[in-house]
């Protein structure tokens, strides 16, 4: 009998979905696994992957096959089992060296182990099909990198018939590999990385579903850090249940999720000050549908000012943690090689150089105190509600490295793109990313954010939205 492989991509499956496929006599682990490698060479997913892992990916899909043959229950015994996962080239990967989307690191020590985050995945089965690419070092959202290319978004890149469509599109960052290897059906999950929005732009930009989680969740060894302070492990997927089930599997702690039926009676918080400035048309459109349909099924969308949100570029303003903490990691590799690394991050990197350790201190202070004054502001509410980000996915070509211009709409489109996300890493909040745009739509995402530890709640909530707006895959 022939192998069937049950296709992730059209239309995406979910992993409950996929796993029902796999279970009928004709489907084949296997299989999928060697048709995902075979289009991961494809033109259409260039630049997404920096390794491919076929023979372990393979040995993973034949013993799914073999547990499944035996009456193994995968579903509850290894919940990925055999099913094609993406890592993010920021994850130590035992016997290889960790780029981190960089070139200065190809000198550096292999990992000696693979770290936590990938252990779990394989533990649950997960066929690790490659890394994937990123920003250098993370330090974007926008996703270019000039060392091994950009990634192209899948959405709206193609018309009927797969004919071209209108430009070639970020990806978002940092996680640009990660959600283009989900958006293209080569994993069921990417696993990334979230310290200002890594995991929830590109899940925006690529029409996915991405969960940041409380950052304490999931274990950061093993990760090449950014700034540990806001760092988290996470991943994408094409629905909710989805991610919780992944965050399970990471944090080694699955969530607990209530049950809601429907939205009757959900609080939202509409934040005024900064997350609503300066949307898109397209933007606004779809976020507006989305809170007249939440306001429809009953959800109370209450507005409230959060003058607090302006407060987080003055309290960030001595350097930021991103920009201090990274320099700590590179210091000694950036003195020596710092031509060597995107002139962009190294910009950034640069900003950490001459910070005082009093104030990046009073930093840390400050930030609790507006992690305690938020917290006390959302208190009552089952989640804040905003758009993941302002704009849709800006066109690749002006943002590639070239000269000043090309800078400057960079710079501007990574700002925007971060604003709304990394407010919740500062508050070291949970925040998931949903889809709002209609077919034919380039993608938007509505993001629903919680107060630390309430990741579980946060869940129930985003659950009920998605399967509102009908995204669910």
């Amino acid at each position: 009998m022939p192998r069937i492989m049950p296709s992730l991509s059209t239309p995406p499956a979910s992993i409950p979905a996929l796993r029902r496929r796999l279970e009928t006599a004709a489907a084949s682990h296997e299989a999928l696994v060697e048709e995902v490698l075979a289009r991961a060479r494809r033109p259409e997913a260039e630049h997404v992957f920096t390794a491919l892992y076929a023979e372990a990916a393979l040995a993973a899909a034949r013993q799914a096959d073999r547990a499944q043959r035996g009456g193994a229950r995968l579903h509850a015994s290894a919940p990925l089992a055999g099913l094609p996962v993406s890592v993010k080239d920021l994850y130590d990967v035992a016997g290889e060296t960790t780029l981190a989307g960089s070139v200065v690191r190809r000198g550096a020590p292999p990992a000696s182990a693979d770290a936590p985050a990938v252990q779990r995945l394989r533990a649950a089965g997960a066929a690790i099909v490659g890394k994937t690419n990123m920003t250098e070092f993370a330090f974007s959202g926008v996703g270019v990198n000039p060392h091994y290319g950009t990634p192209r978004n899948p959405a709206g890149a193609t018309g009927a018939g797969g004919a071209a469509q209108g430009p070639a599109r970020v990806p978002g960052g940092s996680s640009s590999g990660a959600a283009v290897s989900v958006a293209l059906g080569l994993a069921v999950a990417g696993l990334g990385s979230d310290t200002g929005g890594s995991i929830r732009i590109p899940a925006a930009l690529c029409g996915l579903v991405g969960f940041k989680n409380t950052q304490a969740r999931t274990p950061l060894a093993g990760a090449f850090p950014l700034a540990h302070s806001l760092d988290t492990v996470c991943a994408m997927t094409h629905s909710v249940a989805d991610c919780v089930l992944v965050d399970g599997v990471l944090s080694g702690a699955p969530l607990a999720v209530p049950r809601r039926e429907g939205v009757a009676g959900l609080r939202l918080a509409l934040p005024r000050t900064l997350m609503l400035d300066a949307l898109e048309p397209a933007v606004a459109r779809a976020f507006e549908r989305a809170l007249a349909r939440l306001a429809a099924g009953g959800a109370v969308v209450k507005e409230l000012p959060l003058t607090e949100l302006a407060e987080i570029a003055a309290i960030n303003a001595p350097g930021g943690f991103s920009p201090v903490e990274a320099y700590a990691t590179h210091r000694e590799l950036f003195a020596a090689r710092r031509a060597d690394y995107d002139p962009r991050v190294a910009a950034r990197v640069a900003l950490g150089e001459k910070v005082l350790a009093a104030d990046y201190i009073v930093t840390q202070r400050r930030r609790a105190d507006w992690i305690e004054r938020v917290n006390a502001r959302l208190a009552g509410f089952d989640a804040l509600v905003c758009p993941t980000v302002p704009i849709v996915a800006p066109p690749i070509e002006p943002l590639v490295p070239r000269d000043a211009a090309s800078d400057e709409a960079f710079f501007k489109a990574n700002g925007l793109l971060l604003r709304n996300t990394f407010a919740i890493n500062f508050l070291d909040g949970c925040s998931f990313s949903l889809p709002c745009h209609e077919p034919g739509e380039l993608p938007v995402g509505l993001m629903l954010s919680a107060h630390g530890g309430h990741d579980a709640a946060l869940a129930g909530t985003a659950l009920a939205v998605e399967r509102l707006l009908d995204r669910a895959g």
